[in-house]
């Protein structure tokens, strides 16, 4: 069979050879969970892949079952074959999002649709340009013009994009205090020095994450350094297909932790863990050889094996030391544990979490009863897809609230945002607090009482 213009190698085409069509995938889409259809689930989008890799056209209606796709990885690690429907799917959105050197085998989006992800990419990516936004959104709240703007048939129809943005907005005061780059020396011995990722959303709307992080690093005897100018990781381009967007945000955040000399990455967004450990076959993926004289697959390689997600570089502390350096001190407290899908699935990292919750005297942990299925947040796509997103943050909700736990942790902001605007809107009484797993451990660490955590979250705009 010739080469497709579209996959030239013959990879592509490989991979989804892989799949079997067991349908193992099926019960583990939450799209195909909420209609029920063949092409919403990984094994149909695979055989519409298929399909265009033989040089079919895709109508409007098929591209939109490639849109409707979260991109949680649910059913990677449900998949008996090993089928990596990530690298598929991701290509098929570059096929919309990328120029292509023979015609797209997908239509073109709309102008509205072009513009919409025009005014997302070219914002959240951007810490300082989603700060500027940040007094305009506080004036909107105080004054109730999101609540009018959100019941807006016109304003839903026009601009839903807009309208899904204000509802996951947090409220004002959420974050005030940004960490500065520099060096937070360790208590104690020193034992590693590790970079920190304060990313986009996080650094903005929840500064306190990153602050809780960097002291937890220190009580283990960790320099955390936070390099100056590292920007955007580029997850949130890569998981939508802008394959070539995401490979230029990386390489300035490769730059930046070069340059900073440290052993270890640490990133407590699981969405950016996730494509920075990928960062090795994002420059594959982007053809990028040796832009501006340099290797960038070796480094990108490099960058990338040292990158640990915060729950995991502290179990890995915790494992070689025989515990926690850091005293925890008692929290008597529920925790409702939401397993954010780019650790969970992605990263394949479940138990440490759990395990560092659990060490901390007097807290409970409470398992939700929906089996680690997608928020609805996954990057983006609760601006670009709103309905689906908000069916599945009210379950989400609805599995949260089950619990009867005051508190609920991730280790996503994402996530954080999408099921506190869904507590927000289930109307209970006294909706549980959305915390990082980082703020739990750093109360324990601190001495904090319960309260801190349960009084300093509530509010959603």
């Amino acid at each position: 069979m010739t080469a497709s213009p579209i996959d030239p190698t013959g990879e592509l085409r490989g991979l989804a050879a892989d799949c079997v069509h067991c349908g193992f995938c099926l019960p583990a889409c939450p799209t195909y969970q909420l209609w029920g259809e063949e092409m919403d689930s990984p094994r149909g989008r695979i055989h519409l892949i298929t399909q265009l890799l033989d040089g079919a056209q895709a109508s409007e209606t098929a591209a939109e079952h490639l849109d409707r796709c979260l991109g949680c990885m649910a059913c990677v690690p449900a998949c008996p074959s090993g089928v990596r429907y990530d690298r598929l799917i991701e290509a098929a959105r570059s096929w919309q999002e990328e120029p292509q050197a023979a015609p797209a085998p997908v239509p073109p989006r709309s102008a509205r649709a072009r513009a919409a992800r025009a005014a997302i990419f070219a914002t959240f990516p951007y810490p300082r340009r989603l700060r500027l936004l940040t007094g305009p959104l506080r004036l909107a709240q105080r004054t109730g013009l999101n609540q009018r703007i959100g019941r807006s048939p016109l304003a839903e129809r026009l601009a839903p994009e807009l309208v899904a943005s204000l509802r996951v907005a947090p409220a004002p005061g959420t974050g005030q205090h940004r960490l500065a780059p520099g060096r937070v020396p360790a208590d104690g011995p020193r034992r590693a020095v590790v970079g920190l990722l304060t990313g986009c959303v996080q650094q903005v709307f929840f500064p306190g994450v990153n602050e809780a992080t960097a002291r937890l690093l220190s009580a283990e005897g960790c320099d955390v350094v936070i390099p100056a100018g590292q920007g955007c990781c580029g997850a949130l381009s890569r998981h939508s297909g802008r394959v070539a967007e995401a490979a230029r945000f990386a390489r300035r955040t490769i730059a930046a932790f070069e340059a900073a000399d440290v052993d270890v990455i640490v990133v407590n967004s699981a969405g950016c863990g996730s494509a920075m450990k990928e960062y090795g076959e994002l420059f594959r993926a982007a053809g990028t050889g040796s832009p501006a004289g340099g290797d960038w697959p070796a480094r990108a390689a490099r960058t990338a094996s040292k990158v640990r997600d915060l729950s995991e570089y502290l179990a890995e502390l915790a494992a070689d030391d025989d515990g926690p350096r850091g005293a925890r001190h008692p929290l008597p407290v529920t925790v409702a544990y939401h397993d954010a899908c780019h650790l969970g699935f992605a990263q394949r990292i479940r138990q440490p979490p759990r395990d560092l919750l659990l060490a901390i005297p007097g807290l409970r942990l409470a398992e939700l009863a929906d089996g680690g299925t997608c928020c609805g947040s996954a990057g983006v796509y609760n601006l670009l897809e709103p309905g689906a997103a908000g069916e599945l943050s009210a379950r989400k909700a609805a599995a949260v609230l089950a619990t009867g736990a005051p508190l609920v942790a991730s280790a996503n902001p994402g996530c954080s945002l999408q099921i506190a605007s869904a507590l927000a809107k289930a109307g209970a009484e006294r909706p549980p607090a959305v915390v990082h797993i980082a703020e739990v451990l750093d109360a324990s660490l601190r001495g904090l009482p319960v309260s801190t955590l349960t009084g300093t979250h509530q509010r959603h705009g």
